[in-house]
């Protein structure tokens, strides 16, 4: 058979001796037994045939020319595949010098000459099952290794009796040996681990030893480079026959990627991902903790909840990222500022979110702290920003919730810190405020209010009222303002100066705008068809409304959803809103001057515009605001005011109209400035759509001083 087509079914044997006719006779035997043989004439040629050929088994005789078995046994175990492949030295030595030469070597077995040939295969086929029994043990030992490897996962064995330790390869470099680099031991392996584990670990382990229990620990070991490894170790004791212990024997695996995932889920979890510092839930944790001390100790504390004032701006005119720039620098700068050792101690900082932060001032020993500290943070913020080569300003409000006064646990002094935050926004902001209990009221009529103005448009709440605008010189109405009111099913009729900053703020006055711009449309186009006298309805933009990009869509829907000419509606907005981002200013005055529309400065004179800029923009009207005119007969100052913004639309070709005219004396020194039109309650208050209507057929003023 050609020993290339040999199998496991049909094993390849090498014989190697010098000896022709003993070649012939081993050959023969052993191909009756079923096997495929090589003959070898020396060593040398035996080693080729073993490298080209790869057999099952060897054979070599002791003495032969060029090397000899010794040598060739001895050089076949350094070959790859040499290692495990059963080796039968041949010899008619009987001398126990040669025997110990031969397992030297590296023989499986030795032979002595005269050979039983019927012995030879038998002896031959039981080598060869061993030889498979060696390499299954040798794969499996590989992939072991190799699964240990991969998975980071080493295993030990402690002959208890002898001391006698084992560690695999992959255990040796967990721990920062190589394999095979030092003795195993006890010892050895708690010098690796961390100080701090280490007495832990060998009290497991001494314990397991006496109650042959097993155990499951994580430990760190501190490897020669100074980097720390965690792993987990499993161990159990193992007993003889009898029942005592034998030995102990445990796996230990890296379990460092899982401990850094566990404690970046943990970080996730506890800290704000953005400055690091604690976030709402770890805040809790610690307010509750200092909770607990101060009601065992009868101590006093604080919680700070501070905001930055108009954040949204800086975020919509620079851009998130540096919005994001400018939250990590505050951080740093009022950690710095509560760093110091001024009292009292800061217990907690944390981010709550977006631009809102907390602090905890545990054992307070004098109110005052709480509002010093507040103080010394509002100080700190006030120096300027620098990001991105600008400088950026920003204030903050502070509100103080203390313990026990304003509340017994974490989530009562969070809100009520939060309250008393708002209290110092809605006063202006850069200040702080102690919480008191009046707050409470305010917050809960916000609430109110605010769940109700979200129902409002969908129940028909709202309504619009009217207030004439009379010219001076005839009399007539020349037109009307369109005023927006709130009958609330509960609270009644809410005035627009409680409900409309709320509006605003929570958005909702776009969705109310439109259905105010739609119901004025509507009304006016309703008067016409009705036959009375044509006036011009005037709607008031907020600033939100204005800065809406769907504005000008807005207006052209409720002019054709009412079929109203655009020279039936105005718009009235603020001096202060149009002065802001001057030249968007300019495009949106002129894309609605091109509709058709007529557009009033409403409350003229309270802001700070330029001539330049009333120049600039497309209007067409200038209302005097109603603080001039009050005192307008007693305050050379105001009839100054007014004569002046008067006499500059007349020669910017403008139209004024005079607000809040409540006496004859009043309108006579407007008449007398050439003031064109005048709207009061000198003439009407604002009325409901069909009061109105009725005004509009008699054409009288309606003096309402006494109403």
């Amino acid at each position: 058979m050609n020993p290339r087509e040999a199998t496991d079914a049909q094993p390849l044997v090498l014989v190697a001796d010098d000896d022709s006719a003993t070649r012939f006779l081993i050959h023969k035997a052993l191909e009756q037994a079923g096997l495929s043989v090589l003959d070898a004439e020396n060593g040398a040629q035996a080693l080729t045939l073993f490298e080209a050929h790869r057999p099952h088994i060897v054979l070599l005789d002791v003495m032969m020319p060029q090397m000899d078995g010794f040598a060739a046994c001895a050089a076949i175990r350094r070959l790859p595949r040499g290692a495990t492949v059963p080796i039968l030295m041949l010899t008619g030595l009987d001398d126990l010098d040669s025997i110990k030469r031969a397992y030297e070597a590296g023989a499986t077995d030795f032979a002595a000459k005269p050979i039983n040939w019927l012995v030879l295969s038998h002896r031959v086929r039981y080598l060869l099952r061993m030889g498979r029994v060696l390499e299954d043990l040798a794969a499996s030992e590989a992939r072991l290794a190799a699964a240990q490897r991969i998975a980071h996962l080493g295993n030990w064995e402690w002959n208890l009796r002898t001391d006698a330790w084992y560690w695999s390869d992959e255990l040796y470099r967990l721990l920062g040996y190589q394999p095979r680099e030092i003795m195993p031991g006890i010892e050895r392996f708690l010098e690796r681990l961390h100080p701090e584990d280490r007495e832990a670990v060998a009290q497991i382990i001494e314990c397991s030893r006496r109650e042959q229990g097993a155990y499951g620990v994580e430990f760190r070991v501190r490897l020669p480079d100074g980097a720390v490894r965690y792993l987990h170790a499993q161990g159990e004791v193992v007993g003889d026959e009898r029942g005592d212990p034998a030995k102990l024997s445990g796996t230990i695996q890296d379990v460092s990627a899982r401990k850094q995932a566990e404690d970046q889920i943990s970080f996730l979890e506890n800290y704000d991902k953005l400055t690091g510092l604690p976030n709402r839930v770890r805040f809790k944790e610690r307010l509750d903790q200092a909770l607990a001390t101060a009601k065992r100790q009868t101590q006093k504390l604080a919680v700070l909840v501070l905001d930055l004032d108009r954040f949204k701006r800086v975020n919509d005119t620079m851009g998130h990222s540096l919005g994001d720039r400018l939250v990590q620098a505050v951080a740093k700068r009022i950690e710095a500022c509560v760093s110091e050792d001024s009292p009292p101690r800061v217990g907690a900082f944390a981010r709550l979110g977006g631009d809102e932060f907390s602090l905890l001032l545990p054992d307070l020993k004098h109110p005052a702290d709480a509002a010093a500290v507040s103080r010394r943070i509002l100080e700190a913020l006030s120096k300027p920003f620098r990001l991105e080569a600008q400088e950026v300003f920003i204030t903050a409000s502070v509100g103080i919730g203390r313990y026990p006064e304003d509340g017994s646990d974490c989530e009562a002094l969070l809100k009520n810190a939060d309250t008393a935050m708002y209290h110092a926004k809605g006063a202006g902001g850069n200040g702080y405020r102690l919480y008191d209990h009046s707050m409470n009221a305010a917050a809960f009529e916000r609430l109110t209010l605010e769940n109700g103005l979200r129902r409002a448009l969908e129940r028909g709440e709202f309504l619009l009222y009217y207030q004439p605008q009379i010219e001076i010189q005839s009399g007539a109405i020349a037109g009307a303002e369109a005023l927006l009111r709130w009958r609330h099913p509960e609270l009644g009729l809410v005035p627009p100066d409680r409900f409309i900053p709320l509006a605003e703020e929570t958005g909702l006055i776009l969705p109310i705008g439109e259905w105010v711009l739609r119901t004025a449309c509507a009304q006016a186009l309703a008067w016409r068809r009705a036959g009375l006298p044509p006036v011009r309805v005037a709607v008031n933009l907020s600033a939100r409304q204005f800065r809406d990009e769907t504005l000008a869509e807005s207006i052209a829907q409720a002019l054709r959803l009412a079929e109203l000419d655009p020279q039936g509606l105005g718009l009235e907005i603020t001096e202060s809103v149009i002065m802001q981002n001057a030249s968007g200013t300019v495009n949106t005055l002129q894309e609605l001057k091109r509709m058709g529309l007529s557009i009033s400065v409403d409350d003229f004179g309270t802001g700070y515009s330029s001539l330049s800029y009333l120049k600039r923009f497309p209007i067409d009207v200038l209302k005097i605001d109603r603080s001039f005119v009050r005192d307008l007969a007693t305050n050379p100052d105001d009839a100054a005011i007014a004569s002046a913004i008067i006499a500059m639309a007349k020669s910017l070709k403008l139209d004024t109209v005079a607000e809040g005219v409540e006496t004859e004396e009043q309108l006579a020194i407007l008449r007398q400035y050439g003031c064109r039109l005048v709207q009061g309650f000198l003439f009407s208050k604002a009325l409901p759509a069909e009061e109105f209507e009725v005004l509009l057929r008699e054409q009288k003023w309606r003096r309402a001083a006494s109403e």
